[in-house]
C-alpha cells in the first residue's frame, strides 16, 4: 500500500499567514516597549508599556502555533 506523503497545500497557507502576523508583531512589540521606556515620564507610560507586553507575548503564541500548523501540514497523514 501506497501512502499519501503529500504537504496539505491550505494548512500550510495557514501556517505562513500565522508566521507573518507574528513578524509584524515581533517588530511592532519591542519597538512599542522602547518607546514606552524612554517616555517613563509621560501620562501614557503604563497604557503603552502593557500594550507592548501583551504584543510581545502574542508574538511568541503566533510563533509557536505558525509553526505547529507548519508541521502539521507536513507530517500529518490523512
Amino acid at each position: 500500500m501506497e501512502e499519501n506523503n503529500r504537504t496539505d497545500k491550505k494548512v500550510l497557507y495557514k501556517g505562513i499567514k500565522q508566521m507573518i502576523i507574528c513578524l509584524i508583531l515581533m517588530f511592532t512589540g519591542p519597538s512599542l516597549l522602547h518607546v514606552s521606556f524612554s517616555n517613563e515620564h509621560k501620562p501614557m507610560y503604563l497604557t503603552l508599556l502593557i500594550t507592548s507586553l501583551i504584543i510581545c507575548i502574542l508574538a511568541i503564541l503566533m510563533l509557536f502555533l505558525g509553526l505547529n500548523t507548519i508541521m502539521k501540514s507536513i507530517f500529518n497523514k490523512k
